[in-house]
């Protein structure tokens, strides 16, 4: 079905209109929606408006460019502008708990495929059968690619094991829509996480400390920004993005001319360059005079522009879509369930703060794109710790996809 909008500058004024209302609205001082945003998290509905937009058909992720612009253009300056006054040390002092939860949420990947089969079969096996390029659990492997690394480590899985193009795009479906549901649940659980690391039992007070410096030195450095200095946030925010670009024309294609087994790394990627020249270009200004932008407002920015990436991102997400190929759903639906098992049981144990479990968690199933905006709903300090992690991911995902594929194979029916 053709959307109703399908000029892109039509959907970005949709997008931003969304964003304008939630806003609007959540700032309200009506009992009403006072009310309504104490059980609704905002950046929720900027992400879950565009999705029902997208499913009602009046516009539409596939036919808009706007999720290529907003993760290639704005996501990079919006990691530069966010990472300006970032205390690194404080990043450092958050302790071994981020690390361990990450790569919780990877094992949570990589043995909840195969036992997602393993249930699924149990009720009915021809769901996840086939054979040769369509056999299930090789399409299955695509998902864990994204889900553990990225969109690189997905295409890499789609080589690897042979899978069909028809049974590819069916697990494209999977991948986005389940990924997106698990994403609407963690920006909920932000909005609530004082409730969770109180059930967790979690001790919050590094990721509180972090936090408070990075208020206190916005604070100490606020003034009313004048038309220079936002012309300077602009042009340092596009100018990385700009440098991130050029680096990354310049080292993927050398790496894949020269190098071409590092792309199990995802290091032939141009994004995977353009997100880590980005984030690196931010943290190295951090310890400039560029810092002093954020009295002006350089995180708000940045905000702003990971905010119409959250609505691009949720304008992907056709709800209606899971009726076409349930019993796959239902096998996405029971792998990402064991994965949240999984990382919640670790987390309790060592009592990780839910900011790790939900980063961590996000790093794997949403990468560089959407680990930053779950970090930065905590709080805008902890953006850059999203993406660490998430460059992270990228590493570790073909190598936990290809695990995942073979416990996959010797249990599939």
């Amino acid at each position: 079905m053709k959307p109703l909008f399908t000029n892109d500058a039509i959907v970005l004024g949709i997008l931003l209109a969304i964003l304008a209302f939630v806003f609007k609205t959540s700032h309200s001082d009506n009992p009403f929606w006072k009310k309504f945003y104490t059980y609704v998290p905002a950046l929720l509905l900027c992400y879950f408006i565009p999705a029902v937009f997208n499913s009602l058909g009046i516009i539409s992720g596939e036919e808009s460019h706007l999720y290529f612009v907003a993760s290639r253009y704005l996501l990079p300056a919006s990691l530069v502008l966010l990472t300006l006054s970032i205390d690194m040390q404080g990043i450092i002092n958050l302790g071994p708990k981020a690390i361990i939860m990450f790569l919780t949420a990877t094992v949570g990947i990589v043995i909840g495929g195969p036992l997602a089969i393993l249930i699924i079969s149990a009720f009915n096996p021809e769901i996840v059968g086939g054979s040769g390029p369509d056999a299930v659990w090789r399409g299955l492997t695509t998902v864990a690619g994204s889900w553990i690394g990225g969109g690189a480590n997905q295409t890499a899985m789609k080589e690897v094991f042979g899978v069909s193009d028809r049974l590819f795009t069916a697990m494209i479906a999977v991948d986005v829509i389940v990924a997106n549901i698990w994403m609407a649940f963690l920006l909920y659980g932000a909005g609530i996480s004082e409730r969770i690391d109180t059930w967790l039992k979690s001790d919050t007070s590094a990721i509180t400390e972090v936090r408070k410096k990075v208020e206190n030195y916005r604070a100490s450095i606020e003034r009313i920004p004048s038309l220079t200095d936002l012309v300077l946030i602009a042009a340092v925010g596009f100018g990385m993005t700009a440098l991130a670009h050029f680096g990354a024309d310049l080292i993927a294609p050398w790496i894949r001319a020269n190098a071409p087994g590092l792309e199990k790394f995802s290091l032939t990627s141009p994004f995977f360059w353009i997100v880590v020249i980005a984030t690196t270009a931010g943290l190295l200004l951090s310890f400039t005079k560029a810092r002093d932008l954020e009295g002006a407002g350089a995180s708000k920015v940045g905000s702003l522009l990971l905010y119409i990436l959250v609505a691009s991102i949720g304008m992907k997400m056709d709800i209606g879509a899971v009726q076409e190929s349930p019993g796959f759903f239902a096998v996405g639906l029971v792998w990402m369930l064991i994965h949240v098992t999984i990382l919640l049981t670790v987390g309790k144990l060592i009592r990780a703060p839910f900011f790790f479990i939900a980063v961590g968690s996000q790093a794997n199933v949403g990468g560089a794109a959407s680990a930053p905006v779950v970090a930065s709903a905590f709080h805008t300090a902890l953006a850059p710790v999203g993406v660490l992690l998430a460059v992270l991911g990228y590493a570790l995902g073909t190598y936990g996809a290809w695990l995942c594929g073979i416990l996959m194979q010797s249990v599939a029916p």
